[in-house]
């Protein structure tokens, strides 16, 4: 699976310049690009399953996991935050205040590290001879999946989004200001929404990416689902740094790893494939229900 999900993004990253359906979605909706992220995190989770089938000494696992999660964190930073941008032009270079603090495998570190404490510390020791026994078994790690999705749709829906500000170079030296009115909560739009709001606190909007997805959208591109020129009438957003891999949206990336560190305990307990894929069936067909009905009701999670 993971192969694949290589293979996928390779694709991707090749055939998404010139082929929409092949490139990340501007903001609303979901191409095959948009899958990557999250079967990386989902296949993370399955290998925790097996990695840590057995933890003789706890804490020596959490010291392992937390290490390696760091490891993981810091190559990210490295990546994709500027040390190797710009490598054949006078600019090549660190900015520490301009670093790109979040990304990828920033993401998929965060999320493999808060999994791998759960699959460690909240698991019990039921015997598993059902699916009922696999949720009574690990009952507090669907609990901490629930808790984490519960504050995340608080946060989103509930985190009151002011007016701000942000300023671009112009030509020259100059500096162009442009201010983005909000003044509302619940918006999942690009301009208003909690998500950029967080990173922009905690973070810092200049530690943010600087070419936001959004720039290829109706709004602010006229080769939409290219980038292009600004139209006119185009809102004060376009041009405003937003992480697609921020602080609020790497909660949810942490509710998809706990996804796959539960099919992965379905591998551990059950031999025959045939039980296997009627343990894997059930609750994809739960969450596939609940995604359209929360889409028809006009709240589907964005995650950004």
């Amino acid at each position: 699976f993971r192969g694949i999900t290589v293979l996928l993004m390779i694709i991707v990253d090749d055939a998404g310049s010139f082929l929409p359906a092949m490139n990340h979605s501007p903001w609303e909706g979901v191409t095959i690009a948009d899958f990557v992220m999250p079967f990386f995190l989902f296949i993370v989770g399955v290998a925790l399953a097996l990695a840590y089938k057995r933890v003789p000494d706890k804490l020596d696992a959490t010291r392992k996991a937390t290490l390696r999660a760091l490891k993981l964190f810091c190559v990210g930073l490295v990546l994709q935050g500027g040390f190797f941008h710009g490598v054949r032009s006078l600019t090549f270079g660190v900015d520490i205040t301009q670093i790109r603090l979040m990304g990828i495998l920033q993401r998929i570190a965060i999320a493999y590290l808060v999994t791998a404490l759960c699959q460690i510390w909240l698991k019990g020791d039921d015997d598993v001879d059902s699916g009922l026994d696999l949720i009574k078994r690990y009952r507090y790690q669907l609990l901490a999946g629930l808790l984490i999705t519960i504050t995340y749709m608080v946060l989103l829906y509930g985190t009151y989004v002011p007016d701000w500000e942000y300023r671009i170079s112009g030509p020259g030296s100059t500096e162009k200001t442009f201010t983005v009115k909000c003044g509302v909560r619940g918006d999942s739009g690009p301009g208003c929404n909690a998500v950029g709001m967080i990173d922009r606190k905690i973070l810092g909007i200049q530690h943010l990416y600087g070419r936001p997805v959004y720039a290829r959208s109706q709004q602010c591109s006229i080769d939409s689902p290219q980038n292009g020129p600004l139209p006119p009438d185009a809102p004060s957003w376009c041009q405003a740094p937003f992480d697609p891999e921020g602080l609020l949206s790497s909660v949810m990336a942490i509710v998809t790893c706990l996804i796959g560190l539960q099919y992965g305990h379905i591998i551990v307990h059950f031999q025959k494939h045939r039980e296997r894929i009627m343990h894997w069936l059930v609750p994809s067909f739960g969450m596939l229900v609940l995604a359209f009905a929360m889409d028809f009701f006009g709240k589907d999670i964005v995650n950004s």
